[in-house]
């Protein structure tokens, strides 16, 4: 890859956007990642050599802050999302408006490719706010530009993700590991591996249309749990919280929030978390959609990784193993 090529990742320093600027310095780009605020992104800096990799502001809310990031970008890459609501910052300003404004000053640039990062189980009909608005996301991307390569990846993990190591500090609270949606089918991928799709996208190596990105393993959230228990390596009663009482509990905690004018925001469970848990997320739901393997990539495992970040939540940490050890030589 020529030094030459530039990419403007927005939302590049979140999760994944983060490894996909580390993804592709290594192949040489030169990138430019548009954020809010840059000065708290000054880590993708060392992701290249002085220079290449760049942290400059962006609202994606407006054209003009969107046009300035994107100015002689060889491609884009579209990765801002949110989880839940925060001030102006709702569903439909990030995952619609945004998305279909960035998509429209693309074609206006002139941009050669574009990458859209949507989630797996995007719907427009969905019950799930979250996902409905993906999926409309999608469709507003899509009018302006039917060329785009769009992504939905399921639940993404990784050594900063928000979601195994959620689970791992709950193990912490007590003897029972209480998890929403026990038996949902989710299908984990590897941040790793959803970079390297974006990368190749970015490149023009993948053809216009909508991959779903899974890892190999179909799981229930129950499944999960014990990997996590597994990879802590901890003993806990896990008991499945039914739908009802998690929608219950996260029309509660919205609630809260609500009540103490978004001074906090509710990022352990929201009602509309709770609804998203009802729907599988795994690969295959439609006809005609591209996968990994369109793409020449094998998914990892999360067994293979989770070990790796997770040791911090092991009863003496790091030294879990040596611990183990020495009780038993006293033992002896």
């Amino acid at each position: 890859m020529s030094a030459t090529k530039l990419v403007t990742i927005y939302g590049g320093s979140g999760f994944l956007g983060r490894q996909i600027a580390r993804t592709m310095a290594q192949q040489g780009w030169r990138i430019r990642v548009a954020v809010r605020r840059p000065n708290q992104a000054g880590v993708v800096r060392t992701y290249g050599a002085p220079g290449q990799v760049e942290p400059v502001p962006c609202n994606v809310r407006d054209d003009l802050s969107v046009t300035a990031c994107m100015t002689d970008a060889d491609a884009v890459i579209n990765c801002v999302g949110i989880m839940v609501r925060e001030g102006k910052n709702t569903f439909q300003a990030i995952h619609e408006e945004a998305a279909g404004r960035i998509a429209r000053i693309a074609a206006q640039q002139g941009v050669r490719h574009f990458v859209h990062v949507s989630a797996l189980g995007a719907d427009p009909d969905s019950t799930s706010r979250y996902a409905a608005s993906k999926g409309r996301g999608e469709a507003e991307v899509l009018a302006q530009r039917p060329d785009a390569v769009i992504l939905r990846p399921s639940i993404i993990f990784g050594s900063d993700d928000r979601f195994y190591n959620r689970i791992a500090a709950m193990t912490r609270l007590g003897p029972i590991l209480v998890v929403p949606g026990a038996n949902t089918p989710v299908q984990p991928v590897y941040v790793e591996d959803v970079a390297r799709a974006a990368a190749l996208a970015a490149a023009g190596e993948a053809p216009p249309g909508i991959y779903e990105l899974g890892g190999p393993d179909v799981l229930t959230m129950r499944d999960i749990a014990q990997q996590v228990l597994t990879a802590t390596d901890r003993r806990r009663l896990i008991v499945g919280l039914p739908h009802v009482l998690a929608g219950i509990m996260g029309g509660v905690l919205d609630a809260g929030q609500v009540a103490v004018g978004g001074l906090l925001t509710n990022r352990l469970l929201t009602r509309d978390q709770a609804r998203t848990l009802r729907l599988a997320n795994r690969v295959g739901q439609d006809q005609g959609i591209r996968t990994f393997a369109d793409l020449g990539i094998q998914p990892t495992a999360a067994p293979a990784v989770i070990a790796e970040y997770l040791w911090r939540f092991r009863p003496s940490g790091q030294y879990d193993a040596i611990t183990a050890t020495a009780k038993n030589l006293r033992d002896n």
